[in-house]
């Protein structure tokens, strides 16, 4: 019903930038939030940051300052732009979204993509 998919990670050096993007798809009645989170090798998932459709932005304190998440509401996009990447921030991103379909509009559903990895190192 609905499907995220995942965009912009790679390898880059510390000190370096990029850019995530996730596209939301499908039977999309309304976006309620978008965010990403991250699993780094034997260690839990973490919350990064996440944005509500009206704007409101929350980060995790190891992000802050250095990551900014926006979003395009027309487009049902949501951006994490990452700068000053540090190795610990090597992990595989997933896009997470709470969205009510059209097949059940008043219960907002949890989905997630499929991830990106995202490698910081010299």
């Amino acid at each position: 019903q609905v499907q995220l998919v995942e965009s912009g990670g790679g390898l880059v050096q510390p000190g370096g930038s990029l850019r995530l993007s996730c596209v939301a798809s499908g039977s999309i009645f309304s976006i309620f939030a978008m965010g990403w989170y991250r699993r780094a090798p034997g260690k839990q998932r973490e919350r990064v940051a996440d944005i509500t459709s009206g704007g409101s932005t929350r980060y995790a304190d190891s992000v802050k300052g250095r990551f900014t998440i926006s979003g395009d509401n027309a487009k049902n996009t949501v951006y994490l732009q990452m700068n000053s990447l540090k190795p610990e921030d090597t992990a595989v991103y997933y896009c997470n979204a709470d969205i009510a379909t059209l097949q059940n509009v008043d219960v907002a559903g949890d989905y997630w993509g499929q991830g990106t990895q995202v490698t910081v190192s010299s």
